[in-house]
């Protein structure tokens, strides 16, 4: 009966007008990766104070932290060939078993030793990881697709606020630290089933598509080794550039209650989504803007030159701070909308328009992994000198100087990265700026 259903949906959705398809799209992608991040962040809003683990002076939410991320980027390393390889027929069940993968380790979290604690966010990462490259290959490849991946990047910068608050919810209501980050997976499982639904119901790309934006194909090993061989020293500026967004992101990110302490701006309920969310819906609007921009080339360009301003924007911030100029909310609102600015491109629209701007033969899930296996690496490198370079509760001084690192070193590695690339393409298109 579903299955029957599902295919009607389809079949209306492929002959009906274009913006049906996009709308259906862009919410099947936001409410599947927003309930993804049910599984990944609540356990952040945890405070997890106490000694250090291994009689040591590493705090256990660093060694948390750390866990995940080590085990996400393993899932990032094994999805730079399984989720560019994944077939279409197998997308909804490697999903669906992703998430329930991870919401079993997250119920050995209150049942394992505090010093043992980690290998539960290890292994509940070591899933999470590849969730992102099979719900960008429904959605890759389209004249629609910045508006779809603006829809699906907006998730996690709203997500990560809102689960965090929906872990301190459960807190507050008197569900045990160690038991909370598995409770809120389940409360969002339902969520994350339907929007995989959903996105099965999304058409494959018109003919249109496919002429304006280049087929997008499963790239098996020798298409990976030909593309790294033709476009491999561009992508060393964009993965440095990467390295160091995930960096300033995640440590935000993870450690956003204690920053938010450091600033007098103690947490509330809600006080996370309060901040995101108008970053996420200028972000949205800048992202989905670039669908009007018909030439591939220009689009790419474009794309590369609002990375660079994002980067630049968290060292303006943390300057007008530290001048007494702005307040705690406007440092967190310009430095979070650089830091999404120059890091939601990524994770979407610029490896998209990067392959229909080299038509290169493969998809853009194989580039994006590549970055973010390397962005994700160097996370842990951060995260482990931190407690010692970030002493006595001193993060927000350890994030700004992370900022001006980024400030410096992204523009320039953007800026070789523009020039190889435009210099670099198989099949260039129109350059007028028309609507999609």
């Amino acid at each position: 009966m579903l299955s029957r259903i599902s295919q009607v949906l389809r079949e209306r959705l492929a002959v009906g007008p274009s913006w049906q398809v996009t709308v259906w799209a862009t919410v099947a992608a936001f409410g599947t990766y927003f309930s993804m991040y049910a599984f990944r962040k609540p356990f952040a809003a945890a405070s997890w104070s106490g000694e250090g683990v291994w009689d040591s002076d590493v705090q256990l939410k660093t060694t948390l932290v750390v866990a995940q991320i080590l085990g996400y980027a393993t899932s990032k390393l094994f999805g730079i060939k399984f989720c560019s390889e994944a077939s279409g027929r197998s997308r909804a069940g490697l999903l669906v078993g992703l998430i329930v993968t991870a919401e079993l380790a997250l119920l050995l979290l209150p049942m394992l030793p505090r010093d043992a604690a980690f290998l539960a966010l290890f292994l509940n990462g070591l899933p999470l990881g590849m969730v992102w490259g099979l719900v960008v290959s429904y959605l890759e490849g389209r004249r629609s697709s910045e508006v779809l991946m603006a829809g699906l990047s907006v998730s996690f910068i709203v997500s990560s606020g809102a689960v965090k608050d929906a872990g301190l919810w459960f807190l507050n209501a008197g569900v045990a630290e160690g038991w909370m980050p598995t409770v809120t997976g389940l409360a969002f499982l339902p969520l994350f089933v339907f929007g995989v639904w959903m996105l099965e119901v999304i058409p494959p790309p018109s003919a249109d598509d496919v002429r304006d934006r280049s087929p997008r194909t499963a790239m098996y090993g020798e298409a990976r080794t030909g593309f790294l061989r033709r476009y491999g020293w561009g992508l060393v500026g964009l993965v440095l550039t990467y390295v160091l967004l995930t960096g300033y992101r995640d440590y935000r990110d993870n450690f956003g209650v204690e920053i938010l302490a450091e600033l007098g701006a103690a947490h509330s309920g809600g006080a996370f989504s309060r901040t995101e969310l108008p970053i996420a819906l200028l972000v949205l609007g800048i992202m989905a803007g670039l669908s009007w921009i018909r030439s591939n080339t220009l689009a790419l360009a474009v794309t590369l030159f609002l990375v660079g301003v994002g980067c630049t924007l968290p060292w303006v911030a943390g300057t007008l701070r530290g001048l007494g100029t702005i307040g705690p909310l406007s440092w967190m609102l310009i430095s979070g909308f650089g830091c999404y600015l120059a890091y939601v491109p990524f994770n979407s629209v610029l490896f998209d328009r990067l392959m229909a701007h080299t038509r290169a033969p493969g998809n853009a899930v194989f580039a994006i992994y590549l970055a973010d296996t390397s962005g994700y690496l160097g996370v842990i490198a951060l995260l482990l000198a931190s407690d010692r370079l970030a002493s006595d509760g001193q993060r927000l001084a350890f994030l700004d100087q992370w900022g001006l690192l980024l400030a410096l070193l992204g523009p320039a590695c953007l800026v070789f990265s523009t020039l190889f690339f435009m210099n670099r393409s198989q099949t260039h298109t129109s350059t007028a700026l028309v609507s999609p």
